[in-house]
């Protein structure tokens, strides 16, 4: 089976590396453009363009899909590369590009996306992130056969994974991600059999996973201690929670809910397990902080060198 791959970031590669390693062929490669990054802002290849090219596997970069739009040159380019590849699928896994009618029309057996969440909750672009945020006590992986809606087409395989009260986005990245690329090499065994068997997404269920803002970053203490929490674990390693205190930003990355009661963003009490907040309910115990250009650092390190006690308070966010 001739495969065709579009993925980006970390979570796409695993899935490009499990491929490679089942024996797929694998004639064409799609990924994002390189994209400036770190203090130098040099271009830097995305994880799947580096792995890519590590196994001598083509890769082409367009900056869009689309025939009629803004980069129709790329868009045509493209297209002409996939012809030329020939493939029976294409699988897709955090692309990036929303790919138009010609291209899901394209190969044999269509677009096969690798979605983290268990659809119809969590469609859109940020599933994992949105999980914890909630609360949920699962997700999971969904190969879904792709159409022109978003994150609409029939469901294929799906297995669910339970989401630990510890789990950042990072953590559980990592754990969809081995079981993303699990998953699609056996769809893709059962597709070479017809041992597919599509089923139409429920209607009931149905939550949109939007797309995360650094805006959102900023901690609002009048929110409950558990609710605060939940969105630290969410926003670990991106965007990262910020806390105003004493006029500096502090990154708070990790917390638990302990007893208190307060002022939102008032600090209660401070020693070497952390700095007591007080929540619009409950109250927060801070355990891992970093200041602007430092490290992350344990409570205890991080008192060392910077001076909290009760009585002060962090900044409340405008409404």
């Amino acid at each position: 089976m001739r495969v065709v791959f579009a993925g980006t970031p970390e979570f796409a590669a695993v899935a490009l590396q499990r491929l490679r390693s089942a024996g797929f062929e694998i004639p064409l490669v799609l990924t994002q453009p390189d994209r400036p990054a770190g203090r130098g802002m040099k271009l830097h290849a995305s994880p799947v363009k580096a792995f890519a090219v590590s196994q001598g596997l083509e890769v082409a970069q367009p900056r869009g899909l689309r025939l009629d739009g803004k980069y129709a040159d790329d868009a045509a380019a493209a297209r002409a590369a996939l012809i030329a590849a020939r493939p029976d699928v294409m699988v897709v896994a955090a692309y990036g590009l929303i790919l138009p009618a010609w291209v899901l029309e394209l190969p044999r057996l269509g677009c096969l996306n690798i979605h983290a969440s268990l659809l119809p909750r969590w469609r859109g672009a940020a599933p994992i992130h949105r999980a914890i945020e909630a609360g949920d006590a699962q997700t999971g992986i969904t190969v879904m056969q792709m159409d022109t809606g978003l994150d609409t087409g029939d469901m294929l395989l799906a297995e669910r994974v339970a989401i630990r009260p510890d789990d950042t986005t990072a953590s559980l990245h990592d754990r969809l991600a081995e079981l993303g690329g699990r998953l699609i090499v056996e769809a893709l065994e059962l597709a070479a059999c017809g041992g597919l068997k599509p089923q139409q997404q429920p209607a009931e269920g149905l939550t949109y996973a939007h797309k995360i803002d650094k805006a959102e970053a900023a901690i609002d203490w009048r929110q409950g201690a558990a609710v605060i929490e939940r969105r630290l674990r969410a926003f670990d390693p991106f965007p990262g929670a910020t806390g105003v205190l004493a006029g500096e930003t502090l990154k708070v990355w990790r917390a638990e809910p302990c007893a208190g009661a307060g002022r939102p963003g008032d600090v209660l009490a401070v020693g070497e397990a952390g700095i007591e907040v007080a929540c619009g309910e409950g109250a927060l115990r801070l355990v891992e902080l970093q200041r602007p250009g430092g490290k992350r650092l344990q409570a205890s390190a991080f008192l060392q060198g910077h001076r909290v006690a009760p009585g002060m308070a962090f900044d409340t966010p405008a409404d």
